[in-house]
């Protein structure tokens, strides 16, 4: 196995990991019923930027620019967590949501897109993996386990895209949402 491809296969775990977290928070929306904010809902559009980022590097090959996707989209994910978290840093204020392992989702999104920006940083100075390979390499070449994890991936944003328009329609998102804004009764 070439650093190439480890490093592909390594950007594929990565897309798995930021999937796994965005289930996560689903399951979370739909088995509590906690509606996500609009900081919320601005968090999982970095983690699914930071998706696209991990596919341009399986699909199109390894590219500095690809990364820089990456590090983009975990700056504006950490900036907006870190923003929410400074709207519930004053004592006494509770703050939104359920916590995880003591702390709030929105914290621990800044934790996770702060080491997303450390892993892809490392990953950036390995000059090896920009060496001469196929750039673009088709999905029907693609290993099983890495469909797997774009369909996956795909399967992820689809389901985000739908529930955020059910909870907010095409305009802006209630401050503090309770109930969904289109849902059949």
């Amino acid at each position: 196995m070439t650093m190439p491809q480890l490093l592909r296969y390594l950007n594929a775990l990565g897309l798995l990991a930021v999937s796994v977290i965005l289930l996560f928070a689903f399951y979370d929306q739909f088995s509590y019923r906690d509606l996500p904010c609009p900081l919320c809902l601005l968090q999982r559009v970095g983690f699914v930027a930071v998706m696209f980022g991990f596919l341009l590097n399986i699909q199109n090959g390894l590219k500095a620019c690809h990364y820089g996707v990456i590090l983009i989209a975990a700056f504006f994910g950490a900036a907006v967590a870190l923003r929410q978290i400074s709207l519930h840093v004053i004592p006494g204020l509770p703050g939104y949501g359920d916590l995880f392992l003591g702390l709030h989702y929105y914290t621990w999104a800044f934790v996770c897109f702060c080491s997303i920006s450390l892993g892809v940083s490392v990953l950036l100075m390995i000059p090896s993996q920009y060496e001469s390979e196929p750039n673009i390499i088709t999905l029907a070449h693609q290993p099983v386990w890495v469909k797997g994890i774009i369909a996956l991936a795909l399967l992820t944003i689809v389901m985000n895209v739908v529930a955020a328009f059910f909870e907010c329609g095409l305009g802006a998102c209630s401050d503090n949402p309770t109930t969904y804004k289109y849902l059949l009764k």
